[in-house]
């Protein structure tokens, strides 16, 4: 009878053995299959944050494209409006200046003009004096 219980015994620990290396060959199947997962989804992680990454540094260079173009255009109004600023008051200078030449040459005429009556009025003055002071000095004679 010791045979029998010992080869029961046997028996029992021999099948307690290959279940048991049955449920440690499914764990690690199941913990491969997860760490390949864990692989999958990393590298899926990777290839996600390197496509956001370009798309952020395609999208700052092309708004800082936009930024640098639209800054272009507003020194290149700037420009455009300071120079019709410029040409407007030189147009008006030359306006001044024309006009004040104009309004000088008016006042030398109108002055050459008075200065001429002046003259031709102290010329007959003395015309007339002298005349008169010759008549005066024939009466008395």
């Amino acid at each position: 009878m010791k045979k029998i219980i010992l080869s029961a015994a046997l028996v029992f620990a021999l099948g307690t053995t290959f279940t048991s290396c049955r449920d440690v060959k499914e764990k690690a199947d199941s913990a491969g299959d997860s760490i390949e997962n864990a692989a999958d989804a990393t590298g899926d992680a990777i290839e996600n944050a390197a496509d956001a990454t370009k798309d952020a540094v395609n999208d700052a260079a092309d708004t800082t494209k936009d930024a640098v173009n639209n800054a272009v255009d507003a020194t290149g109004e700037a420009v455009d409006g300071a120079t019709e600023a410029t040409e407007g008051a030189m147009s008006n200078a030359k306006d001044a200046v024309e006009g004040a030449a104009t309004d000088a040459k008016n006042a030398a005429g109108e002055a050459v003009d008075s200065a001429s009556d002046a003259v031709e009025g102290a010329v007959n003055d003395t015309k007339d004096a002298a005349t008169k002071a010759a008549n005066d000095a024939m009466k008395t004679k």
